[in-house]
């Protein structure tokens, strides 16, 4: 495998869970990674409770949007090495080809944004699914993604979407 590997998170909105997945992995996996995130019907801005708990980890908020994911399927998009799925919806849409054949898998995680209650509730929402994200990327990140076989990472990155 590269040294170097592209991935995209995708849920449908693409306004907080793949926003936030995009912004720890590029966090934590810089100069391993280039984390990008899309959705089928973007939102057209990011959550601003999702853009408090990227802060409130300490990690850069620039540059985050939300976008198609029609952009990472045009000619000249980056090559995506991994794609996963991080709402259940987008998981069951016909996802557009993606060049190069990534590995994909679903990290289903529930939808923060759907939560009703008072602001600390809905923050809460915003806190768990990000704890979750950041725990799956960080067993993604411990994969010795260089030396296991294609098959075997298939299987370790499906795994990490059931824990």
């Amino acid at each position: 495998m590269a040294t170097h590997y592209n991935a995209l998170f995708l849920c449908t909105g693409n306004s907080a869970r793949s926003i936030m997945a995009e912004a720890i992995l590029n966090h934590k996996g810089k100069g391993m990674f280039t984390a990008y995130s899309a959705g089928s019907h973007p939102s057209g801005m990011p959550r601003r409770e999702a853009l408090n708990q990227i802060a409130s980890a300490g990690i850069s908020t620039d540059g985050l949007r939300s976008k198609s994911w029609n952009e990472f399927a045009a000619p000249g998009a980056p090559h995506l090495d991994f794609v996963f799925t991080v709402c259940d919806n987008a998981a069951k849409e016909a996802c557009p080809y993606w060049p190069g054949q990534p590995m994909t898998a679903h990290w289903g995680i529930p939808d923060p944004a759907v939560v009703k209650g008072t602001p600390e509730e809905i923050d809460r929402a915003f806190h768990d699914a990000f704890v979750v994200l950041d725990r799956r990327i960080g067993l993604f990140l411990a994969l010795p993604l260089a030396t296991l076989q294609q098959l075997a990472l298939q299987n370790e990155i499906e795994r990490i979407g059931r824990s």
